[in-house]
């Protein structure tokens, strides 16, 4: 950032600029001593790190001073007359300077001029400069900090990082406002190398110290020995509660504290409605399918609904309109699990439903076990639940016995060794268990004739089990297996699925695009394994079918078999002696079959591999009912006048969603990653950015591109059109953001300037309502504020920012929303949050796969919230859609897409009423009453 700033842009690198104090004060330019000037030029990192340690504390007794001069004025005001205690008078004049001309009767002592004095820096300047730091006197955590003024250079901002450059401004006036400036010409420089020598300035320093401590003490017993600070907080909180003017509040991420200033309408963050809010969420509709990479996950209820899973929920849908037409049904959830769903199983009653789960952890890193739920699909209620403690890592492969009216139960977990389990689930009672084998399973499935076979398939394996009911001899339950032989066969590397015929035959299909046929056999002393006296299988057949694998086969009801190939994304029908009575292929924006199952009449319903859900049959051909992305997500927006919405992410995917009718209006491939995107507030464009700091603007009916612009090599994490559609902003991991003039119709961009004075990545912002300021956070817990229509000038003083009025609220750290943060945060917790329209309540997205619900303004310490589980992920972004009657949020890993419907809170409208401090004086906002 070398070199003067171009036209529109805030260059932090430039000192000596005019610095203010007080509306018409004479304009103070900087005056350094040769020392400062440019003795620390060159010095190293080491004494630039002492140098910066000596102005924090600098700071520190520069605020206490000027709370104490406070009280000075109060207890004053209050008596009416000057103070009693000679002593306390005294103490507090020890800390005047001796060159100040005296204050008229009845207003305070006028303050000293290093407190007033606020000339501009140099980052290599080793002089203090008062700030909104923190205090104490002793070793313990730093407490809340009034407001003060701001150094230019290098001040820290109102978050936890430190910017450089821009126009200093006066502090808060609840901390400056009973200090008055002497006459310019008797005001001494703190700066000025005339004040004083280099060598006498520590002795002042000390003896300032020395002046302040002895004042606070004072102050401390003329109170009752009362702690000046208030911290309800309690020892060792994470937040510190409102100062003693009732100025701002402070919080910490990672030790760093982050400053935020107090609304004029709000006496304190006390007074604010606690609770969670009225509203609540209801989940309306999954959008999205798990095909990607796990098998048995597609089913059809006696109800004619079709069971499939994605994230941690079970899907039970109901498809709407003919065969092959489009859908409309409704869709009912199953909420259960705690972790992401990875195998189904369908009861022979075809109501009753078992689910298991993977293991992980919970948001203090504690494990969570795999289980398997049995629950009802009509009432959604669990009816039993098995195996926690038992399984390891998650469940592979779920399978009812048929035979006995499903009283039995198969689980394959995920361990190393694949146990194989056999559960009285009713009961919940294991009655065997063995280890399977060391390769991954796929498939298991108890022999609809005889309850006493299992077979289990997967890596270069078909195994046939033996079980034994009230067996155990051999310390397994009574479970012995038998090795499928190949034989002259060629040995594929895996087997994904099989099926039983009715005649008792089964047939496997494998990754070589062969359906081999095995039959029954007499048992053979010379084949490995341990079959007893039973009899076992072999291969009787081989059938090319497809090219590449094989991945589903299902028997329908008219006993043909339908095959579904993965390269070729073919649907084969087979029928007696395998010969192909018809086919019909999936077209390749689907991808390939992951599985089939049959439906209502003729009706068939394919899952593929790229998370559709296909509807049709053989003739007619397919349509998708459900849709879903294949990658992580991060990109979400939501229309400005309909009910829809936007999503991107890392599978370079952009689509657009309806929400009325639960469908894909339509999609585009991007070619590179998208990682935000933003309406137009007129709807007819929508703006993306890309992971490689490439930007587009494409028009919402033709999917035209309309831009495409670049702004530097890193990825783009927030793009943002101001409320009149004027500007866009553009976040960029380059620390800066790029501000664009846009047309009335949002077709044409010109570049306006560049917003500069972060010191790391940007991640969220936001525009004020009348969209000539911006609110901005990024990576290291910076909150800063820009004039935008001004020139994208740095406001330096954040405390004047503090009743403006903001369109939107995404920002994750700032005043009205620091409450959301949950104790011992390290900074990453919340990914997202969104304020709804009407400014009743605000959604958070967090890292441990949850969405809550919080009152707006959430400026209170540990605030109660709703939360809504599901999300088999960290959630990625939340938004509410035009009219706050769906709340709309993302997963990551999981690619789900969850629309809640908003319940509760009596419908659109303003804010409730917030506690005003002076109702008729304070200025407009919406947490004015």
């Amino acid at each position: 950032m070398a070199g003067a700033a171009g036209p529109g842009e805030c260059d932090p690198g430039r000192p000596g600029r005019e610095d203010r104090v007080g509306v018409g004060a004479e304009p103070r330019v900087m005056a350094l001593s040769p020392a400062v000037g440019g003795g620390q030029a060159g010095a190293p990192d080491g004494l630039g790190a002492l140098s910066q340690r000596l102005r924090v504390q600098e700071e520190e007794m520069e605020l206490v001073k000027a709370a104490l001069a406070e009280v000075l004025r109060r207890l004053r005001l209050r008596e009416g007359s000057p103070l009693a205690p000679g002593a306390l008078q005294a103490a507090a004049s020890a800390s005047m300077s001796a060159s100040s001309p005296a204050a008229p009767p009845g207003l305070p002592p006028p303050s000293s001029p290093s407190l007033v004095s606020r000339a501009t820096q140099t980052d290599a300047e080793p002089e203090a400069k008062p700030t909104c730091g923190p205090f104490s006197l002793s070793n313990g955590p730093p407490a809340p900090a009034g407001g003060c003024d701001e150094e230019p250079g290098g001040a820290p901002s109102e978050g936890g990082g430190s910017s450089s450059g821009g126009t200093s401004s006066p502090g808060p006036p609840g901390a400056l406002r009973p200090f008055q400036l002497p006459p310019r010409g008797d005001t001494p420089r703190r700066n000025s190398s005339s004040s004083s020598s280099p060598s006498e300035r520590p002795r002042q320093k000390l003896s300032r110290k020395a002046a302040s401590s002895a004042n606070l003490l004072l102050r401390s017993e003329s109170r009752g020995g009362k702690d000046p600070v208030s911290s309800p907080g309690g020892p060792g909180s994470r937040r510190s509660n409102y100062n003693l003017e009732g100025i701002s509040v402070k919080m910490f991420l990672r030790g760093r504290p982050i400053t935020m200033y107090i609304p004029s309408g709000i006496r304190s963050p006390e007074e604010l409605p606690s609770g969670p809010p009225p509203e609540n969420l209801s989940l309306d509709w999954v959008y999205g399918y798990r095909g990607r990479d796990s098998r048995s996950n597609l089913f059809v209820l006696r109800s004619g609904e079709v069971v499939y899973f994605i994230a941690c929920v079970v899907v039970l849908y109901r498809p709407g309109g003919g065969p092959g037409g489009p859908g409309g049904g409704g869709q009912r959830h199953y909420l259960g699990h705690s972790d992401c769903v990875r195998c189904l199983a369908v009861h022979p009653d075809g109501v009753r439903v078992a689910s298991g789960q993977t293991a992980g952890v919970d948001k203090d890193g504690k494990p969570l076990q795999p289980v398997v739920h049995i629950w009802d699909a009509e009432k959604l209620q669990k009816l039993q639940e098995i195996g926690l403690g038992v399984f390891e890592r998650g469940v592979g492969a779920l399978a009812f016995s048929v035979a006995d009216q499903g009283s039995f139960l198969c689980v394959v977990d995920d361990s190393n060794e694949h146990m194989l389990s056999v559960w009285d689930w009713s009961r919940g009672t294991k009655l065997a268990e063995i280890k399977s084998t060391n390769d991954s399973v796929l498939a298991v499935g108890f022999n609809p004739r005889d309850s006493t076979c299992i077979v289990t398939s997967g890596k270069s394996h078909v195994h046939f089990w033996n079980w034994s009911p009230g067996g155990g001899a051999l310390g397994n339950g009574g479970l012995a297996r038998k090795q499928g032989v190949f034989g002259k066969y060629k040995k594929p590397k895996f087997v994904p699925c099989f099926v039983f015929l009715p005649d008792g035959d089964i047939l496997t299909g494998d990754s070589e695009g062969t359906i081999l046929t095995w039959g029954r056999s007499l048992p053979d002393s010379r084949t490995p394994g341990r079959g007893g006296a039973k009899e076992t299988f072999g291969i009787v057949a081989q059938t090319r079918a497809h090219e590449g694998s094989i991945f589903a086969l299902c028997l329908l009801r008219d006993g043909t078999v339908l095959s579904g190939g993965g390269r070729d994304r073919r649907l084969v029908r087979w029928g007696p002696g395998l010969t192909a009575l018809q086919e019909a292929e999936i077209p390749e924006q689907f991808g390939a079959v992951r599985a089939i199952t049959e439906g209502l009449g003729s009706e068939l319903l394919v899952g593929t591999t790229k998370n559709a859900l296909l509807r049709g049959d053989l003739t007619q051909g397919f349509s998708p009912v459900i849709q879903g992305h294949t990658d992580e997500l991060w990109g979400l927006c939501t229309h400005p006048s309909l009910n829809r919405f936007l999503t991107c992410g890392h599978d370079r995917q952009l689509c657009l969603w309806d929400g009325e009718c639960h469908a894909l209006a339509w999609s585009l491939d991007l070619k590179e990653t998208g990682l935000c995107a933003d309406f137009h507030p007129s709807g007819k464009v929508v703006a993306v950015g890309l992971n490689t700091g490439r930007w587009l603007v494409l028009d919402t009916e033709t999917r035209e591109m309309v831009s495409d612009v670049t702004d530097g090599n890193e990825q783009l994490s927030v793009v943002r059109y101001s409320p009149d559609g004027s500007y866009l902003a553009i976040g960029s991991h380059d620390n800066t953001i790029y501000i664009y003039g846009v047309s009335s119709d949002g077709a044409k961009c010109s570049r306006f300037g560049r917003c500069l004075g972060h010191s790391s990545f940007i991640t969220h912002l936001d525009w004020s309502k009348d969209g000539n300021f911006m609110m901005s956070n990024s990576g290291d817990y910076e909150i800063l504020y820009w004039d935008v229509a001004g020139g994208c000038k740095l406001l330096r003083n954040r405390y004047e920012s503090r009743d403006r009025e903001w369109a939107t609220y995404t920002c994750v750290l700032g005043f009205h929303v620091y409450g959301v943060w949950p104790d011992g945060s390290d900074g990453t917790d919340i990914n997202s949050l969104c304020r709804s329209h009407n400014e009743r309540v605000v959604a958070v997205a967090d890292d441990f796969c949850k969405v809550h619900l919080f009152l707006y303004p959430c400026a209170r310490a540990k605030a109660p919230s709703r939360k809504y589980g599901g999300h088999g992920s960290h959630v990625t972004s939340v938004r509410f859609t035009h009219d706050d009657s769906h709340l709309i949020s993302l997963g990551g890993k999981d690619a789900s897409i969850f629309q809640w419907r908003m319940l509760g809170g009596g419908g659109p409208g303003p804010a409730p009423p917030t506690p005003s401090r002076t109702p008729s004086l304070s200025p407009a906002s919406s947490l004015d009453a």
